[in-house]
């Protein structure tokens, strides 16, 4: 293992560590550009500079590896004039856009430029080389090459990555930009990787375009529901709107890329959002307090177990709710109503696209914890023919549809339940035809656990309380179960996944709070 000095402190690295990595571990920042973790090294941006002892001219960190007894410099005034140097060299033709470009806040010449620049521009205003902006250039992207300052992350991401290939540099000298080739724009399913590799605001995301400055964001860790692969993301969020998501970095399950259709789950957030308790009387929904709704909902279902038997009733649970949550449906089912009828409806959703890389088929971010838990996918088919042969009196509902039944198919149905409970986060064909409505907070709203494909428990955390009278789905199983008689301790995401751990022995031995940013794999892989 090399021992060598940086700034006059002894680090020992791993062998084959760059210098640039290794300054990390000793907590120095080095400024860099075309550098990116994931992908090759280029070495194009030269901001990375260092001062190697014995060395005569400057080195380039992120490729210049280190060796035993090795000496670099990062702030002699060598380096300091060099960076600089290229810092004006990269701004000479930037165009002056920070005030209306959608990277302002998180740009990488903006920060470079606060922290080792400072230098008054030699350049006229007037003398800079102008080139194509605002470009739709496919995918998810707008492309601006003004901005562009030729890191070549872009095109490597699409060569490495996604192997598609579709940027690459054209012209030469001071002309020289980043473009599609003629008539083929941008064709995979991870073009919004390239606003976030991207340092500057040439490629920005069409759908965050001019919706908020991001220093008025706030995040919240949290886990994509867009399938069952579960990247981590970083949920941003002003007030009580979702903004957008971006990957977080997880190298055992989506390194720090994510995919297009799973940023765009942010909308559900925002959309179509059940807000209110809603109790159906003559056809006709009507806004009910919580604990009216909670108690008219409880009555109702102790009255068909009390008339009809436990077998008059049913639950559908959903794999898009959590460990947690699924826990609690379970419980609620088996020991409270004591119904045999409880299985998960499983939805595609669009054209169920699977890939190698990122995306699954499953389009639910928890199905394998559904199973896990006990809850039964073939059952499901079972709760249907029941439903329609007009054997189920009252129905809850998890989620804002049933399977991929369509909406026509949806509501005939349910039109064969008198009473139908429907407990989500989004509207939807149930909403339609359910008699009562209890609107239960959205990913970003709630904390607790989803497990992946693989059998990862990944923990998430709420960002914001539940928008309008929306609440926890854990504070509405509770609240319905205690009302039937159960005598359940109310309490969060914590005490029932402590809960799960002691009980289910999959998920033994587990710590909620140890579960931290990786997760920790329940029931083997598979």
């Amino acid at each position: 293992m090399p021992n060598f000095t940086i700034n006059g402190i002894s680090v020992d690295v791993p062998q084959g560590t760059t210098i640039l990595e290794a300054a990390k571990t000793a907590g120095i920042e080095i400024p860099h550009y075309c550098y990116h973790p994931k992908l090759s090294v280029a070495g194009n941006c030269r901001m990375c500079l260092v001062e190697v002892e014995k060395f005569p001219k400057l080195q380039i960190a992120c490729n210049t590896i280190v060796t035993d007894g090795m000496a670099v410099k990062t702030d002699s005034e060598k380096v300091k004039q060099a960076v600089t140097g290229v810092l004006e060299f990269l701004l000479i033709h930037h165009p002056i856009d920070c005030p209306i470009c959608d990277q302002a806040g998180e740009c990488g010449l903006q920060i470079y430029y606060m922290k080792y620049g400072l230098h008054k521009s030699r350049y006229a205003v007037e003398d800079k080389v102008h080139k194509k902006k605002v470009q739709d250039i496919g995918g998810q992207i707008i492309l601006d090459a003004e901005r562009c300052i030729l890191c070549s992350r872009c095109i490597r991401f699409l060569q490495e990555v996604t192997g598609t290939g579709e940027l690459e540099f054209f012209q030469r000298g001071d002309h020289s930009e980043i473009s599609i080739f003629p008539g083929r724009p941008l064709d995979n399913r991870y073009t919004g990787n390239l606003a976030d590799i991207c340092p500057v605001g040439a490629l920005t995301s069409k759908d965050f375009r001019f919706k908020c400055r991001v220093w008025l964001l706030r995040g919240a860790r949290s886990i994509c529901p867009g399938c069952a692969n579960g990247c981590n993301v970083e949920a941003h969020f002003k007030e009580e709107i979702l903004y957008r998501l971006k990957p977080r970095q997880n190298d055992e399950v989506n390194k720090t890329w994510m995919c297009d259709p799973g940023r765009l789950e942010y909308k559900k957030a925002n959309e179509a959002r059940l807000l209110t308790p809603v109790n159906r009387e003559n056809g006709i929904p009507k806004a009910a307090p919580w604990e009216a709704a909670l108690s008219s909902v409880a009555f109702r279902l102790w009255e068909m177990v009390e008339k009809h038997g436990p077998g008059s009733v049913a639950v559908i649970a959903s794999p898009q709710f959590s460990n947690e949550e699924l826990f609690l449906a379970r419980k609620l089912a088996d020991e409270v109503l004591r119904t045999p009828h409880l299985g998960f409806s499983l939805r595609t959703v669009g054209d169920g696209f699977a890939d190698d890389f990122l995306i699954k088929a499953d389009k639910n971010p928890n199905t394998r914890g559904a199973k896990l838990l006990g809850i039964s996918e073939e059952k499901f088919d079972d709760i249907v023919q029941n439903v329609a042969d007009g054997k189920i009196r009252a129905l809850l509902v998890f989620g804002n549809g049933i399977a991929d039944l369509s909406d026509a198919e949806t509501g005939r149905l349910l039109a064969n339940v008198p009473f139908v409970v429907q407990i989500a986060t989004n509207e939807g064909a149930v909403s339609r035809a359910a008699h009562a409505i209890l609107p239960s907070a959205s990913f970003v709203e709630r904390g607790g656990t989803f497990t992946n494909h693989a059998g990862r428990v990944q923990r998430f955390w709420m960002g914001f309380p539940p928008r309008g009278k929306a609440r926890s789905a854990i504070e509405i199983i509770t609240g319905l179960a205690n009302r039937l008689g159960a005598g359940w301790k109310s309490g969060g995401e914590a005490q029932v996944f402590r809960a799960i751990a002691q009980s289910e022995a999959p998920f033994a031995g587990m710590s909620y709070e140890s579960l931290g940013e990786l997760g920790q794999t329940a029931g083997g892989k598979g």
